[in-house]
């Protein structure tokens, strides 16, 4: 496919401003928490659920976004998740109750499950293999990283100048511009036939999670052996075993399971997961830290997230730029490794610790090691799959994140809510008793980010080919535009 170079320019900008904004609404509200409590009278387990709910819903439905994106057209999809995602930031916007927020977080879920994988697969099609798709990933992953930790500044410049509702406002305009340029620069493909896509398997999958989820949640009040608890893990477990076996009886399934054939692709996948369940919790546990024992505003504790950004940007360009002369294992394992010793740094935190001594440096290494990892990691999980195959490659890539963010959030959150009850019970101070249950998460999550270096490891030492992918089973090939 050939594209003019200003029009790829314009595809390029389109892409990571869309990727932007559905990654920065995953931590965008962690610096509101404390006010949307205060507003609307949220729980603490309701917090947890207001960024669960955007990423339950947005991993369950990515596989089915990413093929959507495959069969009836890439810019289709994208305009159609651009339009879900703005409606549903509108509805948050104008909410008035935790049920209704709940529910609009959720629906901006659908709507970036749909719109992200687009994204992924609008770049993988613009921009052929090599030096040029190298850039446009390494970009992409850039904005994709950086969204997640400008989430915290963004969010405490609108609820300090403006409120809590903004977080969600911002997007509606955003979601107009981003709809404009889309219709100027993006050429259709899609497939010459339409199977039924397998909205079965997506809420399979989707209720599996959330039930999952929902049993981590539910161990900490009601306790691990109460009926609560584990009847929620064998309904995810059911759940979760009829698409597995959903995906292997029906002519188009969500996921065909010889895509994981591609040992790019499962290890790729794995570490995502990984390195996400750490990822997203620590933006939720260093907010609310900054805020709760440190004592910053919505703004202050916004600002301070500004380090981190920065070096997420300068991992991931950094990244884009050796990766043709380093390649992906080395640098992937490397960034992992960093990651994780910013974790365990993290876990060194007291609560006398100040921002300068305890939060600004295993920021920095976090940051920086995860810039460096998410630019192998976009382009391990679709490199050598036929262009047929690149919607499903991304929306797998981008439920590995979201799955993981969600099931980390969730797990690690259990931890340090237990860890902190304890600690108030046996006479702690609040201080004492928040930091000690955010540093066991933090510990926590260090390990599972070397476990994401370990299995990063296995990728093979150059990319395997085109040819050694899996060949498509019952499944129309795209049309080139």
């Amino acid at each position: 496919m050939t594209t003019a170079p200003g029009r790829e320019r314009l595809v390029l900008v389109v892409a990571c401003l869309a990727q932007f904004m559905v990654v920065l609404d995953v931590s965008i509200v962690n610096v509101a928490l404390p006010a949307m409590r205060e507003a609307l009278g949220f729980s603490a387990v309701g917090l947890q659920w207001v960024v669960s709910a955007y990423t339950l819903a947005f991993a369950g439905f990515l596989l089915l976004g990413g093929r959507a994106a495959d069969l009836f057209g890439r810019r289709r999809m994208f305009l159609v998740g651009l339009a879900l995602f703005g409606a549903a930031s509108l509805v948050g916007g104008l909410a008035d109750s935790p049920g209704l927020v709940l529910a609009a977080r959720a629906a901006q879920g659908l709507g970036g499950a749909v719109l992200s994988p687009a994204t992924l697969t609008i770049l993988t099609t613009t921009f052929a293999e090599g030096a040029a798709r190298s850039r446009a990933l390494g970009a992409w992953a850039a904005i994709g990283g950086v969204g997640g930790a400008v989430g915290g500044i963004a969010g405490g410049l609108l609820v300090h100048f403006l409120s809590w509702r903004w977080i969600f406002l911002v997007n509606v305009p955003v979601v107009l511009l981003t709809a404009g340029l889309a219709v100027l620069a993006i050429s259709e493909t899609r497939a010459e036939n339409r199977p039924r896509l397998d909205t079965g398997g997506a809420l399979l999958v989707t209720g599996g999670l959330v039930a999952f989820v929902h049993g981590v949640v539910s161990s900490e009040s009601a306790g691990w052996g109460s009926p609560l608890t584990w009847g929620s893990f064998v309904l995810a477990v059911v759940l979760l075993a009829g698409f597995g076996l959903l995906e292997t009886r029906i002519s188009s399934p969500l996921v065909p399971l010889g895509i994981f054939r591609v040992r790019t692709v499962s290890v790729a996948n794995a570490t995502m997961a990984l390195i996400a369940s750490a990822m997203f919790a620590m933006w939720y546990f260093v907010s609310l830290h900054m805020q709760n024992v440190l004592g910053f505003d919505a703004l202050a504790a916004g600002l301070a997230f500004l380090p981190q950004s920065g070096s997420i940007v300068i991992g991931s360009q950094l990244s884009s730029r050796l990766l043709g002369r380093v390649g992906t294992r080395p640098l992937l394992v490397g960034g992992a490794f960093l990651t994780a010793a910013g974790f365990a740094w993290f876990s060194l935190l007291t609560p006398e610790s100040t921002w300068v001594g305890g939060v600004l440096g295993p920021g920095v290494a976090v940051g920086l090691g995860m810039g460096i990892a998410l630019t192998p990691l976009a382009g391990a999980a679709t490199s050598g799959l036929p262009r047929d195959r690149a919607g499903l490659a991304s929306g797998l890539l981008n439920t590995s994140r979201q799955v993981g963010g969600a099931i980390g959030l969730s797990v690690l959150s259990t931890l340090a809510t237990a860890r902190a009850a304890t600690l108030t019970a046996e006479g702690a101070t609040t201080a004492a008793a928040s930091t000690a249950g955010t540093t066991r998460a933090f510990a926590v999550a260090a390990v599972a980010v070397v476990l994401a270096g370990l299995v990063a490891s296995l990728l093979p030492r150059t990319s395997p080919p085109a040819r050694e992918a899996p060949e498509p089973v019952d499944e129309p090939s795209a049309a080139r535009p």
